[in-house]
């Protein structure tokens, strides 16, 4: 019986295990915190909590002299526990519906091929291609992070969605084509015009959002914050990995600029107000055969390159190993991107590691 999509990503994320006999962050955590340092810490906190100050900063009034004849409180006394959420539960189940839990409500903020930049056409899935899909809304959404709109009048109703698209499902995307990733059937569906849509759909999204006095969320239309970034957007690279041989390719002799951002997963906003996005299981977007004995062979089969997911490597040479062996590894980084200004490159920041994010 043929795997699931998500039962085959799950075989392939389970590969590549660094070689090194170094220990783990967890060795190093354990040797560093051990039990007997952690119990220390633990009832040092339970010292502090204890000291009058301390509880009366916490809320509760440092107890007084107990009154002439009083009972002494029972040490094991506290209040019932109160419930901060009393609703009844969904029932657990997958159906064809979206349940929301009794009193609540949920609305349709944007879907997959929606537009998102001035002049994007209207999606129709009979009809496709990779240019509407750039000023659309991407595909499998991962991450959301909200950043309130500066000088708003509310920023709490006005501000920013910053959106990953992580990965794409073709037999979903493309009526009647069926799973292309199976070895039974090696992408035989697949055309480059496909692929392009795929990587298209790719990246993220940056959406202005306000919501109205009836309550619900809006997209602003024709927004200078929209925009869409994908898997063919220019992004420069960054930190001590920027201009090292091993990111320099046939389309790029000098390291520094990557096109594209693949299996977007997580993310988080800084302090300073920019989008952090994260490659992950970038693995799975390369095919081919690196030749024998390259140098890359090690460092590839630690992390499962090539994953062979989709197949983008029968028509676009970079991600093929055997020919453009050092693309893969200008992906696994973090991108940082700033979403108040559409015109600026995002930035891959090496220093922040190359690993499945």
């Amino acid at each position: 019986m043929p795997q699931t999509r998500a039962q085959a990503y799950e075989a392939s994320d389970d590969v590549g295990r660094s070689p090194t006999d170094l220990p783990t962050l967890g060795d190093v955590i354990a040797a560093r915190f051990g039990r007997r340092d952690l119990l220390k810490g633990a009832l040092g906190v339970t010292a502090i909590m204890a000291l009058p100050g301390l509880a009366a900063a916490q809320g509760e009034a440092p107890a007084g002299p107990a009154a002439p004849g009083a009972a002494p409180a029972a040490a094991d006394a506290a209040p019932a526990p109160v419930s901060r959420f009393a609703f009844a539960e969904v029932p657990a189940g997958v159906d064809e519906r979206h349940h929301v839990a009794d009193g609540h409500d949920a609305d349709v903020l944007i879907r997959w091929g929606d537009p998102v930049l001035p002049g994007a056409p209207p999606f129709d899935p009979m009809n496709q291609s990779a240019d509407a899909q750039r000023r659309q809304f991407g595909y499998n959404n991962d991450y959301l992070g909200y950043i309130p709109m500066p000088g708003a009048e509310n920023p709490a109703r006005h501000g920013l969605l910053v959106v990953n698209h992580e990965y794409t499902n073709e037999e979903l995307m493309f009526p009647g084509l069926g799973r292309q990733d199976l070895r039974s059937v090696g992408f035989e569906g697949m055309t480059r015009a496909l692929v392009d849509i795929e990587m298209a759909a790719h990246g993220g999204s940056v959406l202005e959002i306000r919501r109205g006095d009836d309550g619900k969320w809006r997209v602003v239309d024709g927004s200078r914050f929209a925009r869409r970034i994908d898997a063919t957007t220019p992004i420069d690279v960054f930190g001590p990995a920027a201009g090292h041989p091993r990111l320099q390719t046939t389309a790029d002799p000098t390291g520094r600029r990557v096109l594209g951002t693949i299996n977007n997963c997580a993310g988080g906003i800084t302090p300073w107000g920019t989008w952090l996005t994260c490659e992950e299981n970038f693995h799975g977007y390369f095919g081919g055969t690196l030749p024998e004995g390259h140098p890359e062979a090690k460092s590839h089969a630690r992390v499962g390159v090539p994953g062979n997911w989709v197949g983008w490597a029968r028509f676009h040479e970079r991600f093929d190993v055997g020919r453009e062996p050092n693309e893969a590894n200008r992906f696994g980084w973090i991108v940082e991107i700033d979403p108040f200004d559409p015109a600026s490159t995002p930035k891959k920041r090496t220093a922040l590691g190359r690993f499945k994010h």
